[in-house]
């Protein structure tokens, strides 16, 4: 590719990750910029590099399958200043069922309730509202409960690639005692 066709491109990524506001997959900008997927990949990795050097505020990562420019976590006690941003927290109820359907998913009702041993109906109810799982079809087994999978919006909230960035269950359950 022409080095001022490449820096053009370059520059239309940097400016479609500015206006995203979120993840955007490969595929997507690929299609957005009339390229292929391996010259995104290529691209975003420069801009990557870029984004790395020392003193920078912003920073370009690989969130919940695709590419996301973002603030660097130092500086976030700044922008929170700013917005003044009212984040309701989870409830620790809250956390512990979206932990259960994250590293057992697809997961029904059911099955959340026997590791839990509680009801999670307005759990699940509240998780669905903020976007934090969703539905993913039915099992197959009597009654044909629904299965419950976590969202990309899980994993951009919690700053993963994918779910293999999960800590392992022996490593999570040290950080509770």
């Amino acid at each position: 590719m022409p080095l001022f066709f490449r820096e053009e491109k370059k520059a239309a990524l940097e400016c479609l990750l500015f206006v995203a506001g979120g993840p955007v997959t490969v595929e997507t900008l690929a299609a957005s910029l009339g390229l292929s997927n391996e010259d995104v990949i290529e691209l975003a990795l420069e801009l990557k590099k870029l984004y790395n050097e020392e003193g920078r505020g912003l920073q370009i990562r690989e969130v919940a399958g695709g590419y996301q420019m973002c603030t660097r976590p130092q500086y976030a006690h700044y922008i929170e200043t700013f917005l003044r941003p009212e984040l309701p927290s989870l409830s620790m109820a809250a956390l512990e069922t979206l932990a259960v359907i994250a590293y057992r998913q697809p997961v029904t009702r059911a099955e959340i309730e026997h590791i839990r041993g509680v009801k999670v109906d307005g759990i699940l109810t509240s998780l669905l509202n903020r976007g934090l799982i969703k539905e993913a079809g039915r099992k197959d087994a009597p009654g044909r409960p629904i299965l419950y999978v976590t969202t990309p919006r899980f994993l951009e909230l919690l700053g993963l690639k994918d779910l293999s960035e999960l800590p392992p269950l022996e490593e999570a359950a040290d950080v509770r005692e």
